[in-house]
């Protein structure tokens, strides 16, 4: 056994409560947590004076201990918190640190310390620092960060988790960095040569324990090539191995396509078209397509998928396709049976919840409830010619005559293991795999590398982009009354919110985040008591959450408040607005799915985003929201503007921070694609290169999920 495999608690005493934090940041083995990596370093080189720090910047100051104490704060249960006040000649200001009790040992009153970190200030202009990263003489922190002769090293902070400071994650994985110095080098040495990069060894030390920051930018640089270049050896080779396999040919059925375009209320875009004969080509080649089909919201996806799995019914093959919720599920079910419905068709829906089949013999344009049993049985015997439904469908008891096409809708909402059991159902059928998520282009490159690329990048005709806007506090009244013209005029609005509830020993900070139960009584009371409200989430069963939609849906309910369970693929046309509470606690691509929810059917439409942040760089994130066109341009928008550790994408797609940070410089991506390739051409198995062969495998077990 490696000595990097061995689990922490063997080589740590661990508290219950540590054990359970590291657990929850994925950190179970010495290696582990020797790759879980610095989010910044603090350079205490150049501490300013206190009377010049401004609130909301990052700044280092050096005084002297005037008070240390702890005090007990009450919220969700009593939790610890040390309090230091820092004196220097120009003035005094605190250092606070929750749940981390031994800092009140840390120091002594009198002792000359430094401290780095966010200035925070409370409603009287107080200024402090929270958790700040700090270095103090006389203490053994003291010796980890200034040479003999010194030099002041840069100091790395660690991203914190209850009972697990920085100052853990600094002292500790300091004492197994030796245990790394005897693991294999896993990059070709001539790719360590072409590109500058340091060996293992070297940057494993540099980037825990950096001399200069130089050190740790290289260290940063060499890990960030290494993650993406793994990536992409394993999905290059999956293609590989792909296209050595056999596939169903299925002609491309073009007079049947043209009969249910023709049938459509709306041409094609160009866009749709070109994705179709793209699709078709692929069906028309010797071995499976691998397909990412990507569209803004609203774009026309499934659409497509309806097409191609019209080509593949006439053919006399199957189609299942998978979708990451019942609602939407029952969603894409009712629009194949809309548009199938001329050409014979048979289709069935698969949930947890229900099994359905159309056509019902009693209303041959309808569908009927029936058995899961026979559904399986139809399905197996090649009945059922397209199966629609949730994870369910990837039930061992699903079998299937001749499945030859696997469409899955917001792939990266399903594990790969989910994904390759569908795909077992049948004999390497062609695989369609659909998102409405932005993604940027270099995150395509490297998750989808195996995966052929179509763009849906044109809106349908009449579909016009929401107005959005940001909304402080002070115009929340002016905002209600503008929403409540265009719902009494008919108009129907979303209310998104971060959570389902609040409970009452929640923190005070969990307690300004908008909860559905709270929100949903506020506006029923106080704000809209003329209207028809509901609400949605997702501890609802699933029967009760497609009742709720219908009844939006058929007009009964002007407005929903929901959590995000609406962010993807509800449609309800006649929805005109939607409010974000607390639109600073989500994502890019979050606020811009939600967006999508409103102004389908061509109308006028608002997004009005509610938020009390006043962080000139999270307003500044907002109102990229405001200005772009489309989800490509935000996608890149937000990689760019966002940095290390707070990157929209790093816990979605299950790229680490610094994988993140890769992703802004295409060229690197590119170079990591381009040398996966050739290694992959010369040595499919990659005989020549065995360390790299089995982190290749490691990677591929890990990557049960991209959530």
């Amino acid at each position: 056994m490696s000595p990097l495999s061995q689990p922490l608690e063997r080589v740590f005493d661990l508290t219950p409560s540590q054990k359970a934090n590291l657990k929850r940041l994925g950190l179970a083995t010495v290696g582990d947590l020797l790759f879980y990596f610095p989010a910044r370093y603090e350079d205490f080189s150049s501490p300013i004076s206190i009377s010049t720090v401004e609130t909301g910047t990052t700044a280092t100051i050096q005084g002297t201990i005037a008070k240390i104490g702890t005090k007990k704060m009450f919220g969700k249960g009593p939790i610890p918190m040390v309090e230091a006040e820092i004196k220097d000649p120009s003035g005094t200001m605190r250092a606070i640190w929750f749940n981390q009790p031994s800092m009140a040992r840390a120091f002594k009153v009198g002792q000359l310390a430094t401290f780095s970190g966010k200035v925070h200030a409370n409603k009287k202009g107080s200024r402090y620092f929270v958790n700040p990263a700090f270095t103090a003489k006389n203490t053994n922190e003291q010796e980890r960060i200034i040479d003999v002769d010194g030099m002041v090293r840069p100091m790395p902070v660690y991203t914190e988790s209850r009972g697990l400071s920085s100052h853990w994650f600094q002292a500790n994985i300091e004492t197994i960095l030796p245990l790394a110095q005897n693991e294999p080098e896993i990059l070709p040495p001539e790719i360590l040569k072409k590109y500058h990069l340091p060996d293992f060894r070297r940057a494993i030390k540099a980037i825990h324990k950096p001399e200069e920051r130089a050190w740790a930018e290289g260290a940063r640089k060499r890990f960030a090539f290494e993650e993406i270049f793994l990536i992409q050896l394993s999905r290059i080779r999956d293609k590989k191995l792909r296209e050595a396999e056999p596939a169903y040919t299925i002609p491309p059925a073009h007079d049947r396509l043209h009969e249910l375009a023709g049938r459509l209320p709306f041409a094609l875009t160009g866009a749709q078209q070109k994705s179709v004969r793209q699709i078709l080509e692929d069906f028309s080649r010797p071995h499976p397509m691998a397909r990412l089909l990507e569209g803004d919201v609203g774009s026309g996806k499934t659409l497509v998928a309806v097409l191609a799995s019209l080509a593949v019914h006439s053919a006399g093959y199957q189609v299942a396709y998978m979708a990451p919720t019942e609602i939407l599920a029952r969603q894409h079910f009712e629009e194949f049976c809309k548009h199938l419905q001329y050409f014979r068709a048979t289709m069935g829906l698969l949930t947890s919840s229900e099994c359905r089949k159309f056509p019902s013999k009693v209303d041959p344009s309808g569908s009927t409830h029936i058995a899961k049993s026979q559904l399986l049985s139809w399905v197996k015997d090649g009945t059922i010619d397209i199966l629609v439904g949730t994870h369910a469908i990837i039930q061992k008891s699903v079998a299937f005559k001749n499945l030859s096409l696997v469409i899955v809708d917001e792939q990266h909402r399903f594990g790969v293991g989910q994904r390759s059991k569908l795909a077992q159902k049948g004999k390497t059928p062609h695989f369609l795999s659909m998102t409405a998520t932005p993604i940027p282009r270099t995150l395509a490159l490297t998750l989808y590398g195996d995966l052929a690329l179509s763009l849906l990048d044109e809106m349908p005709p009449g579909r016009t982009r929401p107005i959005t806007k940001i909304v402080p506090p002070t115009k929340r009244a002016a905002t209600y009354e503008t929403i409540r013209a265009v719902i009494a005029s008919g108009g129907q609005m979303f209310v998104i919110c971060p959570k389902i509830e609040t409970k009452e020993d929640d923190s005070a900070r969990s307690a300004e985040i908008k909860a559905v139960k709270d929100e949903y009584q506020r506006l029923t009371t106080e704000i809209f008591p003329e209207f028809r409200l509901a609400m949605l989430h997702g501890k609802m069963k699933p029967k009760e959450k497609e009742e709720i939609v219908q009844a939006f849906r058929d007009k009964k309910i002007d407005i929903l408040v929901s959590t995000s369970v609406i962010e993807v693929g509800i449609d309800i046309p006649n929805a005109s607005i939607i409010i974000i509470e607390g639109a600073d606690r989500f994502g890019l691509a979050s606020l811009h799915q939600f967006r999508g929810r409103v102004g389908r059917a061509g109308q006028e439409s608002y997004c009005f985003l509610f938020t009390d942040s006043k962080n000139q760089k999270t307003l500044e994130r907002l109102q990229a929201l405001e200005k772009a066109r489309n989800g490509f341009e935000l996608a890149e928008y937000d990689l760019t503007l966002r940095g290390a550790g707070e990157l929209s994408g790093s816990s979605q797609w299950g790229i680490s921070d610094i994988g993140m940070e890769a992703l802004k410089n295409i060229k690197m991506v590119e170079a990591a694609r381009e040398e996966a390739r050739n290694l992959i051409e010369e040595d499919i198995e990659l005989k020549k290169y065995p360390s790299l062969a089995e982190r290749i495998r490691q990677v591929e077990q890990q990557e049960l999920h991209f959530e």
